[in-house]
């Protein structure tokens, strides 16, 4: 806990946030920095995907839709993600 009346220095958030730890994920084949925390949810939001049209299989293995905003990345994954594209 921080004394009351102290305060951090100016910039400290941007310090902060520039200290974030990143680490490299495969996504289908290709290695992609992702910050250390990030869920599926966030990695597929990143890619520019919408999670309904999306399946995602993580070191050889399903991961539930229901579960994109809680399962976290950790370094070396691999996931595969094929999206879904409707037609006639």
């Amino acid at each position: 806990m921080r004394p009351a009346g102290l305060r951090p220095p100016p910039g400290f958030a941007t310090f902060r946030a520039s200290m974030t730890q990143h680490i490299a994920v495969t996504v289908n084949g290709e290695t992609r920095d992702m910050a250390a925390g990030d869920t599926v949810a966030a990695l597929l939001r990143a890619i520019g995907l919408d999670s309904r049209k999306v399946a995602v299989e993580r070191n050889e293995e399903i991961v539930p839709r229901s579960t994109y905003d809680s399962v976290a990345l950790a370094p070396g994954d691999r996931l595969e993600i094929v999206h879904f594209i409707g037609g006639g």
